[in-house]
């Protein structure tokens, strides 16, 4: 099995699915000549031709209601919005309209599309190019979110949302693209609503999304020499969400923490809390800590991008409080 970057692993998802459906089709900014902001699309304009791999204008208004109509007609539309925040100006194309037409119709409209888009914040992009705003599109009806935190899992899931016919949002953080890992050549998919253990253990739960695995981890390693065995979650969806997994770990635990890049008020964290409240909470020994990003716009300034962003520091601190 070769090593592929995660960019590299999306990268080759998108070209052998291109290959294979005539009904796929790529739109975004900056994704076809000049081979996307972040190298995903490389080489793919030209072996698919403009008809498939679009350039469009800076008009993410317009990407949904493209995006859903396209779907509608039959085609499978795979949308790439650079970055997360500009969700805010196509969310009423992704949310209303994409996410919700198949309910609206009783089901007799499908509306098979991909929404691809970037978080993280990092190199003092600030603000308006750095969130990480799962949580926010996790309060909508209608649409499926993915979270991958590995190469493999980039490659799996993306081709497990082309086969989808229903609305995916496809979160990548933007600070893995150069992480590599083991890719299989071949075609293979990740189930939905599946999370991946990355390391078991008895005495914490922690679940991670995104580059928070591989901090989480690192942790956990860490704490192994000193006796104490953290178990690392990555849920790789956030709807549909394996809580069955996180509830099984704390049973064997008592003890949960989530961390996450998303801001902690109302984040992924918020929401994963409460589902252990109102199901697990009597495994629970310790009450639940999550370690997210301050309630602050991301920073431009690197060393406050550096405090606002999650670290191991962070991370350790808040094993330390659970076992105190």
């Amino acid at each position: 099995m070769r090593e592929l970057k995660y960019n590299e692993a999306i990268n080759e998802a998108l070209k052998q699915a291109l290959a294979k459906d005539d009904r796929i089709f790529l739109m975004g900014e900056d994704i076809g000549k000049y081979q996307g902001v972040f190298g995903v699309t490389a080489g793919l304009i030209d072996e698919f031709g403009e008809d498939r791999v679009m350039d469009i204008p800076i008009s993410e208004t317009s990407f949904g209601g493209i995006a859903a109509g396209a779907a509608m007609t039959g085609l499978k539309p795979i949308v790439e919005i650079m970055f997360m925040d500009f969700m805010t100006i196509a969310s009423d194309g992704i949310f209303n309209h994409a996410g919700m037409l198949r309910y609206i119709s009783g089901g007799q409209i499908n509306i098979p599309v991909i929404f691809r888009t970037t978080c993280s914040a990092g190199g003092g992009s600030g603000c308006h190019h750095g969130q990480s705003l799962a949580a926010w599109a996790m309060h909508w009806p209608g649409l499926k979110i993915v979270v991958p935190s590995t190469p493999y899992d980039a490659k799996g899931l993306l081709n497990t949302a082309i086969e989808d016919e229903n609305p995916i949002l496809f979160i990548e953080d933007r600070s893995l693209y150069n992480t590599t890992g083991l890719v299989p050549e071949e075609y293979y998919t990740i189930p939905f609503g599946k999370a991946e253990i990355r390391r078991e253990g008895d005495d914490i739960t922690i679940v991670a999304i995104h580059r928070m695995v591989a901090r989480s981890l690192s942790i956990a390693e860490e704490f192994a020499g000193k006796g104490i065995s953290i178990e690392v979650i990555d849920p790789r969806t956030l709807f549909p969400m394996d809580k069955l997994a996180i509830i099984n770990s704390i049973k064997k635990t008592g003890r949960l923490m989530i961390v996450e890049e998303g801001r902690k008020t109302n984040g992924v964290g918020s929401e994963i809390s409460a589902v252990i409240a109102e199901e697990a909470i009597y495994y629970l020994q310790t009450p639940i800590i999550r370690v997210a990003a301050p309630m602050t716009p991301v920073p431009s300034s690197p060393p406050l991008e550096s405090f606002y962003v999650p670290n191991e520091d962070n991370i350790r601190d808040a094993v330390n409080t659970l076992i105190a």
